[in-house]
């Protein structure tokens, strides 16, 4: 890569921000000119393109807009007024993502679904973009059906989205054909798989195979699956448990009936860690990054049935 490549790789240029923002570009080319709001990077035509951090202030300058503050009183001090560092400008792009993504949700309008991801995609890693939008978006759902704010319809419009596009992206993985497996499978009664697909995307890439048995599986299922097919270790997913003793007591019955570790991960295993732990099974909780390390802390203390090289580096 030239070094002049290398200076403009990630910037972006007007018309993609004006997307990602919904600000005009006539209009981002006033606040540059009148009130020096952003200094943008100049290519050497003189082509305007913004980097992260401006896409990040200009998030903020909407906000402040949307507050009834006109742009002629919005100062640099005020757009980094408790902003004044890139984890907290992050936190507001994604928060805007989240929002522009439930307002297509309902409406039911897939198009502004499908920019919303693939601009957040352009600019963050894929596994980024999973944690900080996917997965907030599965709990604001389910929060919101639970408490009769959504609906069953516009969760299962958002369910089937998300399915198609991690079905592309299983078909396109490289198959680990001897890596260390995991049986996975949501608990009884669990009828939302969208968060164990996302696990068993993020399983590949820490060097795990997963056999997927989606929703609602019998836990006495279980073990046979693992002696037919020589995995490794049982990840249940769980959103919501109904009945917290008939759980525990079911989950204590399949930890104790088998040979490898058994993990509970999704919301509901943050909510009943203790029930999840009492019956002898590892709480994952929902950021995967956490739940490897927890993973590989527990397989340390175990035999694997397969060679755990894929693993050494969590």
């Amino acid at each position: 890569m030239s070094a002049t490549a290398e200076k403009y790789k990630d910037a972006f240029p007007i018309r993609t921000v004006s997307a990602l923002t919904g600000i005009n570009p006539i209009t981002l080319r006033t606040w540059e000119r009148r009130y020096h709001l952003i200094e943008p990077v100049r290519t050497p035509k003189g082509h305007r393109l913004y980097t992260k951090e401006h896409i990040a202030m200009l998030s903020r300058v909407v906000e402040l807009l949307e507050r009834g503050i006109p742009i002629s009183r919005i100062t640099y001090a005020s757009i980094t007024e408790n902003a004044d560092n890139a984890q907290t400008q992050e936190q507001m792009f994604w928060q805007r993502m989240i929002k522009r993504m439930s307002d297509a949700i309902h409406r039911f309008d897939e198009s502004v679904l499908e920019n919303t991801y693939n601009e957040a995609l352009s600019l963050y890693p894929i596994e980024t973009v999973t944690q900080k939008l996917l997965l907030p978006m599965l709990e604001r759902l389910g929060k919101y059906w639970e408490s009769g704010e959504g609906t069953i319809a516009e969760e299962h419009f958002f369910g089937v989205y998300l399915r198609n596009k991690l079905g592309a992206r299983f078909h396109h993985k490289k198959r680990l054909e001897n890596a260390p497996t995991f049986v996975t499978a949501c608990i009884p009664g669990e009828r939302h798989e969208i968060g164990l697909l996302l696990f068993a995307l993020s399983a590949y890439d820490h060097g795990f195979r997963c056999i997927l048995l989606g929703v609602d599986i019998p836990l006495a299922e279980l073990p046979g699956a693992v002696r037919q097919s020589g995995a490794s270790g049982i990840v249940l997913s769980a959103s919501l448990i109904q009945n917290a003793s008939d759980f525990e007591q079911s989950l204590k019955t399949l930890v104790e009936s088998s040979e490898v570790p058994v993990f509970v991960g999704g919301f509901a295993s943050l909510v009943n860690r203790d029930v999840v732990e009492k019956a002898g099974a590892t709480s994952l909780g929902t950021d995967f990054d956490i739940s490897f390390d927890k993973i590989a802390a527990v397989f340390k203390t175990r035999k694997l049935k397969q060679t755990p090289s894929k693993i050494t580096h969590l």
